[in-house]
């Protein structure tokens, strides 16, 4: 008998593979959609923090401060094995290098029906880039 259970995910994107009544664990694979230059908008969860732990490559997570069109970036360079949180109500997204690996707790159904989306303009987008590259390169090496 079986009691253990084991999950890996080698796709592309979010993939949410351990959900209970309250919580989901869930991998992000690097996918273009989380390259620094793709990034369009920014996410916010009204209900979950959110955490983050880098299981593999480089990654930039990125906190803001949205007031009316002005945004404040704090940008964090992951390193492995670190947990990092973001807290419920605020702005929130993560870059990747290709071939990198995040895992992603937060409470279920999350993706589902918890998020709202904020659209950055060319300028935010321009700021935003600025920012994680002051902290960290995202390109191959």
């Amino acid at each position: 008998m079986k009691i253990i259970d084991e999950h890996t995910f080698e796709g592309k994107g979010y993939h949410p593979f351990l959900i209970t009544d309250r919580w989901q664990v869930a991998y992000l694979n690097y996918a273009e959609a989380e390259s620094l230059e793709q990034i369009e908008k920014l996410d916010i969860h009204h209900q979950t923090d959110e955490v983050f732990v880098l299981l593999q490559g480089k990654a930039a997570l990125i906190g803001a401060s949205v007031t009316d069109q002005n945004i404040t970036y704090d940008v964090v360079n992951m390193q492995p094995g670190i947990v990092y949180n973001i807290r419920r109500e605020v702005w929130h997204k993560i870059a990747m290098q290709p071939g990198s690996q995040v895992l992603i707790i937060e409470n279920n159904d999350t993706h589902l029906n918890d998020f709202e989306f904020f659209e950055l303009t060319e300028s935010q987008k321009s700021q935003l880039r600025e920012c994680v590259t002051k902290i960290v390169s995202l390109t191959e090496n």
